[in-house]
C-alpha cells in the first residue's frame, strides 16, 4: 500500500529540502571566504615575521661591524680610536687622526670632508681618496671627537 502522499512527491518537502541545501551552500561560501581571509592574513603575518628577522639579523650585524675592534699593542687588546672621555687625551690618536681633528678645528666653520681633504692635501678629486676620509671623519664622530651636522658637514665638539 502505498501513501496517498509519497515523500519523493511531497513538492512541500522537496521545497524544504532545496531552501535548506540553500542556506548551507551560502553559510559554506560565507565560510570559504572566511577563511580564505585568514589564510591570506596568516600568510602576510609570515611574511611580515621574516622580514622582521631579516632587519633583526641586519641590524645586529650592523651593530656589530659598528662596535670598536680593538688593536693589539704590547699584546694587549687596544682601541685604535678609542672614545673620548675625560682623561682621553688626542695624543692618543694615530696621528693621522689628529691631523683630521687639527683641519677641523683650524677650519672657521663647519667643513665638508672635500674641505678636511684640502688642508690635509689630499687629492679630493678622486673619489678613492676622499672616502677613507669620510670614513675617518664618521669613525670620530661616532667616538665622540667630532660632530656631524645634519647637512653633511663636521665641526669640533664644545
Amino acid at each position: 500500500m502505498t501513501s496517498p502522499r509519497s515523500p519523493s512527491l511531497d513538492p512541500e518537502l522537496l521545497e524544504r529540502i532545496t531552501a535548506r541545501r540553500a542556506e548551507l551552500d551560502e553559510r559554506e561560501e560565507l565560510r570559504a571566504k572566511e577563511l580564505a581571509g585568514v589564510r591570506a592574513e596568516r600568510d602576510e603575518l609570515a611574511v611580515a615575521e621574516r622580514v622582521f628577522e631579516r632587519v633583526s639579523e641586519q641590524l645586529a650585524d650592523e651593530r656589530a661591524s659598528a662596535a670598536p675592534t680593538p688593536g693589539q699593542v704590547g699584546g694587549r687588546a687596544v682601541m685604535l680610536i678609542p672614545h673620548r672621555t675625560s682623561g682621553v687625551e688626542e695624543t692618543t690618536l694615530p696621528p693621522d687622526y689628529q691631523r683630521i681633528l687639527a683641519a677641523v678645528r683650524q677650519a672657521a666653520g663647519p667643513v665638508m670632508a672635500r674641505q678636511v681633504g684640502d688642508a690635509l692635501g689630499i687629492d679630493v678629486s678622486v673619489r678613492s681618496k676622499l672616502e677613507p676620509l669620510r670614513g675617518k671623519l664618521v669613525r670620530l664622530v661616532d667616538r665622540g671627537w667630532l660632530r656631524k651636522l645634519p647637512d653633511g658637514r663636521f665641526t669640533t665638539r664644545l
